[in-house]
C-alpha cells in the first residue's frame, strides 16, 4: 500500500522509524532555531552541490568511465528573500586544499553582517552521526544545539567559532529530517535547468577541416539559472520548510 503514497508523505508515515535520539536532536534544533529567531535572527542556508561534466555537456557516459570525468562544486547561500549577495564560490572538485579556503567562511560571515544583521547560518553535514551529546538529558527551551568544531562544505571549512566572533549563530540540520533543508531543492531546480536548457544558447562552436570542437560558456549558464531560481520560488521553499517545522515541533515534542 506504501509504495502508492505520495513520496512527499512518505516520511511522515515512516516517522515512527527514528529513534529517540533523532528525535531530541530534531527538537534540539527547532527550538534553538525559534529561540534565536525571537531574538532577531535571520536563517540563512548554506549548501553545496556537485555539477558533473556529462551534466554541463549533455553527453551520456557509461558508469564505469563516471570518475574519470570532472565535477564542478558551487557552494552558494539564500534566504527567504532569495540569493544572497555574496559571490558564490564555484571550482572544481578538490580544486584547492582547505587550508587555502580558511577565508571563504569568514568573508561569507563579514557579506551576511552587512546585508542582514545577525544571521543563522544553518547547513547540513553530510558525514554527520548521532553525536554522544545528544544522547544525554534533554535540554531546555533555548539552549543551542551543540556543533562539532567545523563542518566542511566542499573545500571550505565553516567554522562556529568564526560565525559567533561575527555575531552569527550555525547550526547543523538533523540528518535524518532532510524536508528542514531547502538546498536539495533549490539544487534540483538548477539542474534542472542546465538539462532542459538548450545549450547551443551559451556555447561557441568552431569546424575546421580536420576538426571540429564546441566551447560551453559554463559560467554564464550557471548565472542565468541561479538568476531562474527568483525570490519568489525561494519564498515557496522557505515556506515548504517552515510548514515542516511546524508539524515536527508538533508531532516529536
Amino acid at each position: 500500500m506504501q509504495r502508492f503514497t505520495n513520496p512527499l508523505l512518505r516520511h511522515v508515515i515512516c516517522s515512527g522509524c527514528f529513534d529517540t535520539a533523532s528525535k531530541r536532536q530534531c527538537l534540539q534544533y527547532l527550538r534553538a532555531l525559534r529561540t534565536l529567531h525571537l531574538n532577531g535572527f535571520n536563517t540563512i542556508f548554506l549548501g553545496e552541490t556537485g555539477i558533473p561534466e556529462s551534466l554541463i555537456s549533455g553527453e551520456k557516459i557509461a558508469k564505469e568511465a563516471s570518475p574519470c570525468w570532472l565535477v564542478c562544486t558551487l557552494v552558494h547561500t539564500g534566504s527567504c528573500q532569495g540569493w544572497v549577495p555574496w559571490r558564490n564560490k564555484l571550482q572544481l572538485r578538490g580544486e584547492l586544499p582547505i587550508h587555502q579556503q580558511n577565508g571563504v567562511f569568514q568573508e561569507l560571515c563579514e557579506s551576511l553582517s552587512m546585508s542582514y544583521g545577525k544571521c543563522i547560518i544553518v547547513t547540513r553535514d553530510k558525514t554527520q552521526l548521532m553525536r554522544e551529546g545528544a544522547k544525554g538529558q534533554e535540554p531546555e527551551t533555548g539552549t543551542l544545539l551543540p556543533v562539532p568544531p567545523a563542518i566542511y562544505v566542499s573545500s571550505t571549512e565553516c567554522c562556529p567559532e568564526v560565525a559567533r566572533a561575527n555575531g552569527h549563530e550555525f547550526l547543523v540540520v538533523p540528518s535524518s529530517y532532510k524536508y528542514l533543508y531547502p538546498m536539495d531543492v533549490i539544487w534540483s531546480s538548477l539542474k534542472w535547468f542546465l538539462i532542459i536548457n538548450n545549450r547551443k544558447d551559451f556555447a561557441l562552436r568552431s569546424i575546421e577541416r580536420t576538426h571540429s570542437y564546441r566551447c560551453i560558456l559554463f559560467g554564464d549558464m550557471i548565472v542565468k539559472g541561479i538568476e531562474k531560481m527568483t525570490p519568489n520560488k525561494w519564498k515557496v521553499a522557505i515556506n515548504r520548510v517552515k510548514r515542516w517545522e511546524n508539524y515536527y515541533l508538533d508531532t516529536v515534542s
